[in-house]
């Protein structure tokens, strides 16, 4: 049933503008990568699973996932699909619509928020037949919103595009400078062998629960929690926001200094191993490495200031690692481990040099991930503007 409101729009049920029906189930055989004899996109419940050569549909439509956590994610298809029996689709509209705003309007109705609260969270048609949405019924009006709302779309998608560029180029620099395959100008020196257990010592580790962490307490704790879902591989302890721990809890707990590299020491997954972050800054109370992390001091004659942070991505230390592991369902690693491996490593001069390089290179991609960062606000701010009719775009009638 739909609602008139003052300014002209409607609030309708979903179920009054389209009806929605789930898709066919297909052979995961029949899907490969998308070539010129599979073009079709197929789209489950996470969005693309593949493609296909034939189409269960050739018109454009809105698909929705329909079970797991992601359903209630909207996607859009402009042409031939498939769409299988783990998402909902499209199969009918009952008003004239704009297919593009019917996905933004539905993204704003979040609708993994009303999802079924079963073990396997699902969407159905009733939930769907009871979600109302903000609806303006001019065609114009609504092209024009999606136009504008597909701008910001396009400039989300190149950011994410630049992105993956720039990590694939910084994956590419690492693979050659970390193992000598390329040198940067001036760099002449030979590379030595250097096991890693004459060069470190520890500092004692302090084990406690996040329940006996706060936000308040003077001292920081870095948890390997806290390694494990960083994407720097850097930490400025003294401007971060991190937990804390009260100086009562730490007893004759070791003090990090900048320059120490601490390693988570166990991961469920394989490219976890080895994972650390190089102490960039210790704010004035004081930072200690706590739960599962081994926390290393190189020498500095050794291992430079800044290229320690890409210890972990070099191949040869990480295929050690990974043969030395103990555990099966979680990989554990050890500070006889991280002893025992021998390096080939470029003198200091080089090690900063590298690191300066690949610096700069993360710098890159930290700015870009702010922009995409802002982009995704300002699209939310949009949508809650442009979707719910509390902003209005003039709509001309060229309006395509």
């Amino acid at each position: 049933m739909s609602v008139a409101r003052a300014d002209g729009w409607l609030n309708l049920a979903i179920s009054d503008i389209a009806v929605f029906g789930s898709g066919n189930l297909i052979s995961v055989a029949r899907l490969s990568a998308r070539s010129g004899s599979h073009p079709v996109p197929v789209y489950g419940g996470n969005g693309i699973a593949g493609y296909t050569s034939l189409a269960m549909i050739d018109q454009p439509t809105v698909i929705l996932g329909r079970v797991g956590q992601k359903c209630g994610a909207v996607y859009r298809n402009d042409g031939p699909a498939w769409i299988t029996d783990n998402a909902l689709y499209a199969r009918r509209f009952k008003r004239p619509l704009d297919v593009q705003f019917l996905a933004f309007a539905l993204e704003v109705a979040r609708l993994n928020d009303v999802k079924n609260r079963n073990d396997l969270p699902l969407i159905t048609q009733s939930i769907l037949n009871d979600v109302k949405i903000a609806w303006p019924d001019d065609p114009k009006e609504q092209r024009q919103i999606a136009g504008v709302m597909t701008d910001v779309d396009d400039l989300i998608a190149s950011l994410e595009r630049m992105i993956a560029k720039k990590q694939a180029i910084k994956q590419g620099l690492m693979q050659q400078l970390l193992t000598g395959e390329t040198r940067l100008p001036s760099c002449t020196d030979p590379w030595h062998e250097v096991l890693l257990g004459k060069h470190l010592s520890y500092v004692k580790t302090v084990a406690l629960s996040r329940a006996q962490l706060d936000g308040e307490s003077p001292v920081c704790y870095l948890h390997y929690g806290d390694i494990h879902t960083r994407s720097s591989v850097t930490l400025d302890a003294a401007h971060e926001a991190m937990p804390r721990a009260s100086s009562t809890l730490l007893g004759n707990a070791g003090w990090l200094q900048v320059g120490d590299l601490v390693f988570a020491d166990a991961s469920e997954d394989p490219d976890g191993v080895g994972k650390s972050v190089e102490v960039t800054s210790v704010p004035h109370a004081g930072l200690v490495p706590g739960l599962h992390t081994i926390a290393a001091r190189f020498d500095k004659a050794v291992l430079a200031d800044g290229f320690k942070a890409y210890l972990q991505f070099i191949p040869e230390f990480r295929d050690a690692l990974l043969r030395l592991v103990a555990g099966t369902k979680v990989l554990a690693t050890t500070r006889s481990f991280i002893s025992s491996i021998t390096l080939m490593l470029p003198g200091v001069d080089e090690q900063r040099a590298i690191a300066s390089v690949i610096a700069d290179a993360d710098r890159e991609i930290a700015v870009l991930r702010v922009r995409l960062a802002k982009a995704r606000d300002v699209k939310q701010g949009m949508m809650q503007e442009l979707l719910t009719g509390r902003t209005r775009l003039p709509v001309t009638e060229g309006t395509a």
